[in-house]
């Protein structure tokens, strides 16, 4: 019996000693009551200098290992045997001057024929080639989540099915939606009705990019309020072998991109207009001055002529006509050469209230505002601007008596100052109650020598010579609405924040 159950302790030993990884044998107080051979090479030293000790102590003296997890919370021996189950703790050593390793210490119990914890027997893997695989496979994953959130442009992902499975920030942020927020998401949820399937027939078709993808196109998605929005998108199928396993998508909002085409195309008729403009002025200028000198003449001696005649005389009534349209004439030249602007600019800061009310007391016929209700919405700050004083005098007048006009001379006529909500503006809005300006005229109105009113009544220069002046002040003259309810042009002239508030000044 003896020698069958020492051969039996034998086989055991061998079996122990044979195990492929660092092994221990604990009682529950911690102390080693066995090393195998694995664990006595790895730690360079003998059975004698093991056995005997707390775990504690081998570790710190011959494992390397200067702080254990001896901590009852943390020691995963002192949880072994709390709960009879296994255990284990993953320990990183070494790193300060060499290489660091991991290691997994798996702590099993062995229990008597009462349950009890006997022994615990504590194995040491090291583990730390899948340790940095798994760091740097996490890594990689952390740096390509930084990468897509990082991006300016939206990227989407889709399984099969078409639910979304990717939606970085940009994405988000341009759909209006949140991935995990709310029912799930399929792409038909963000394309207009057909697109979705349009762009998927285009990627398994051989097209632009070749089969399984899209080079950059213009297309149109859905943001969650059901908006349109135009982008340039590109995708591709995603593969994983030869099995399709989802879709991607790339979006650039082109938003402001088309707002600064239309503005770039707007600039060029701008420039392209300006230059017919420039030529058109030089003209006018030229006629001007040629017209002007015989039309002195003829009111010069009209008047002498009429001023000799007596009061009964009939022709007395036929030089007032010539007067009268000569005089018409010279309102035609003066027009012309406010148009080509022959007349220097001269630079001042003053209030706009003050401007707006002195512009008013010009008209002379004020006989024009006797059916006309007055309303002052002034603003309560000062304002002031600067431009040439006198023109956009002129200015206010010409969109007053066209207000009036277009009321025929009964209605009410609204004048408005305030800042604009950027705070750099000084704004006048001048509103009537007329007819308003039919649509088809309204892209015509700012042209030289377009006008709506009957003949003799106007010369089609006040409009395009006003938004010249102010154009060269620095401001902007627009049409901001019209309708049968009436009319609001909008003069906008740059703040001066940094100026004091000038004097009181008369206009002339």
């Amino acid at each position: 019996m003896n020698d069958e159950l020492r051969q039996e302790l034998d086989w055991r030993l061998h079996v122990f000693d044979s195990l492929s990884y660092p092994t221990l044998i604990l009682r529950p107080d911690r102390v080693v009551v066995a090393a195998n051979d694995k664990f006595l090479q790895r730690a360079g030293a003998t059975r004698e200098e093991v056995v005997g000790r707390s775990c504690r102590v081998v570790f710190m003296k011959y494992w390397h290992d200067p702080e254990p997890p001896c901590a009852q919370r943390e020691c995963p021996l002192g949880k072994t045997l709390e709960s009879r189950m296994g255990h284990s703790v993953l320990r990183s050593l070494g790193g300060a001057d060499g290489p660091e390793r991991w290691e997994d210490r798996v702590f099993s119990p062995i229990l008597d024929e009462e349950g009890k914890i006997r022994y615990v027997i504590e194995s040491i893997r090291d583990v730390t080639r899948v340790e940095r695989l798994e760091r740097m496979f996490t890594g990689m994953q952390r740096l390509m989540n930084r990468v897509i959130q990082s991006s300016a442009s939206a990227i989407v992902a889709a399984n099969r099915e078409g639910d979304l499975q990717l939606m970085n920030s940009a994405a988000e942020k341009l759909f209006g939606r949140k991935l995990h927020l709310g029912p799930a998401l399929n792409i038909r949820n963000i394309y207009p009705p057909g697109v979705a399937r349009k762009i998927m027939s285009a990627l398994r078709g051989d097209g632009q990019g070749g089969r399984d993808k899209l080079q950059p196109f213009r297309t149109e998605i859905l943001n969650a309020s059901g908006e349109r929005i135009p982008v340039e998108m590109t995708a591709a199928i995603i593969y994983e072998g030869a099995e399709e396993v989802a879709t991607m998508g790339i979006y650039n909002d082109l938003r402001e991109q088309l707002v600064v085409e239309r503005r770039l195309r707007e600039a060029q008729q701008q420039v392209m207009q300006s230059e017919k403009l420039a030529s058109l002025g030089k003209l006018a200028a030229g006629v001007a001055h040629e017209i002007n000198n015989p039309l002195t003449g003829i009111m010069l001696y009209a008047s002498m002529l009429q001023e000799e005649l007596p009061s009964d005389d009939p022709r007395h009534e036929t030089l007032g006509y010539i007067l009268e349209d000569a005089t018409r004439c010279q309102e035609i030249v003066k027009g012309l050469l406010a148009y080509s602007r022959q007349t220097a600019a001269t630079r001042e800061d003053f209030l706009l209230n003050e401007l707006v009310s002195d512009s008013l007391k010009l008209i002379r016929d004020q006989k024009r505002f006797l059916h006309v209700k007055v309303v002052w919405k002034l603003s309560q700050e000062p304002l002031v601007v600067r431009g040439d004083r006198k023109q956009l005098s002129q200015v206010i007048v010409n969109l007053v008596i066209n207000a009036l006009d277009a009321m025929e001379h009964q209605g009410t006529l609204t004048l408005r100052t305030y800042r604009d909500s950027a705070g750099k503006l000084a704004m006048l809005e001048i509103s009537d109650t007329g007819g308003g300006i039919s649509p088809e005229h309204r892209a015509h109105i700012f042209d030289p020598f377009f006008t709506t009113k009957e003949p003799g009544r106007g010369t089609g220069l006040g409009l395009s010579t006003s938004h010249g002046i102010v154009s060269e002040n620095g401001g902007e003259l627009t049409l901001l609405v019209s309708s049968a309810a009436g009319t609001t042009f909008r003069m906008a002239l740059p703040v001066r924040s940094d100026s004091a508030v000038p004097e009181p000044k008369s206009i002339g």
